[in-house]
């Protein structure tokens, strides 16, 4: 049988093991429960298992029965704190939710390792399994980079792949990278704009901080379109915004957040001198003092050229043909595989998971509370993964 039959006979596992991860959503880098069925899902594989110290990660290292590079597989487990409204019998019933689809991408891993594991004699080499915790803005890639994910079986790999299924975007069952940047980088940043509070009718005895940052909000704009060549973007977006008590006093601070997405080095260098210029001289202009935490979430998520169009020919073999497509433009989500992709050369692709019977354009997307995604893509991005893997180690050089 080939791979992607001996997935679909998996395909019911999947479903169970999606569903039971589904139901006990975890958050950030600890993911002790998530840890455990994910180990109870690779027992009696022949793999070297090692957990991670300092969060809950596990890597699994498959031996090939031949002589050859080392491959590795990612995928995140944690979920999200958002209360879930899909009405599924499987809900997540607490304010927290795997609305972003890592419990698929985990079960995929999951099935990627049991099918080279069933296909151990055709490996010319080793897999690393990434099983990650704390995609979510807590930058689990780095933590487990620097515990030596990357050094697991031994030797670096000479390649690297991930996938992430969208709930609207894409039918089910289509995949779709690019090569160069796919992902945004993420920054966040933190600023705190102080005066002096007094009355409200009386703001000449005062040094009111709310007109100066709402100037900041607005010139944050301004640096973006006069700043920044359109054909190399960047978006600025304040999503956080506190001033004051009540209408009639001034407040003393104002405090705002806003998030900060680049699609090349050039541009993510420029934007944090520039945002940080903003804020400092609008306050200075005011009288006012500002502090400003400029915070490097994840880099530019790049795709090496070859490694993406190795991907989609991998696609088209297994797939058909139909079933991948070239993106036109980087998506402005981030992700902190970004880190890996940084240190070897590899491919991240998306997998179109609307449920069956909707409007991809329309459906609820990664991270609502509605989100939903087809089940039965479970076996598909297994099959894909551990396909990757094993051709790629077929063939070193690409």
């Amino acid at each position: 049988m080939s791979l992607r039959d001996d997935a679909l006979a998996l395909q019911g596992d999947l479903v169970e093991l999606r569903r039971t991860l589904h139901r006990e959503p975890e958050l950030g880098l600890h993911l002790p429960r998530t840890q455990d069925h994910v180990l109870r899902s690779l027992e009696g594989l022949p793999l070297e298992t090692s957990l991670g110290d300092g969060l809950s990660s596990v890597t699994g290292v498959l031996r090939g029965t031949r002589p050859g590079p080392t491959v590795l597989l990612r995928g995140d487990m944690d979920a999200l704190p958002v209360t879930e409204r899909t009405g599924l019998g499987f809900a997540a019933d607490t304010d927290r939710m795997h609305a972003c689809g890592h419990d698929l991408h985990t079960t995929m891993l999951v099935g990627a390792a049991r099918l080279l594991s069933a296909h151990r004699e055709r490996l010319a080499g080793d897999v690393v399994f990434m099983f990650q915790p704390g995609e979510e803005g807590h930058d689990g890639a780095g933590h487990m980079i620097a515990e030596g994910v990357l050094t697991a079986s031994g030797t670096a790999p000479v390649a690297a792949y991930g996938l992430h299924v969208m709930s609207s975007g894409l039918p089910a069952g289509v995949f779709a990278t690019r090569r160069g940047p796919v992902l945004a980088a993420s920054d966040t940043v933190y600023v705190t704009v102080r005066g002096a509070g007094g009355h409200g009718s009386m703001p000449h005895l005062a040094k009111d901080p709310i007109p100066a940052a709402c100037e900041m909000v607005l010139a944050l704009q301004t640096l973006v379109t006069r700043g920044f060549d359109v054909h190399d973007p960047v978006v600025v977006t304040v999503g956080s915004f506190h001033a004051g008590t009540q209408h009639n006093v001034i407040p003393g601070e104002v405090r705002f957040e806003a998030t900060v997405r680049s699609y090349s080095p050039a541009a993510h260098a420029r934007v944090r001198d520039g945002v940080v210029n903003v804020v400092r001289g609008i306050a200075g202009a005011h009288g006012l003092e500002a502090e400003v935490d400029y915070q490097e979430t994840y880099p530019v998520t790049v795709n090496d050229a070859a490694e993406a169009e190795f991907a989609a020919g991998v696609v088209a073999e297994l797939h058909g043909e139909e079933r991948y497509l070239w993106m036109e433009r980087p998506i402005s989500g981030s992700e902190d595989f970004s880190r890996v992709l940084a240190e070897v050369p590899g491919a991240f692709l998306a997998l179109g998971a609307a449920p069956a019977g909707t409007d991809p354009t329309t459906a609820p997307n990664n991270h609502s509370p509605f989100a939903v995604f087809d089940e039965s893509v479970l076996s598909q991005g297994a099959s894909l993964l551990a396909t990757l893997a094993l051709d790629r180690l077929a063939a070193p050089a690409v």
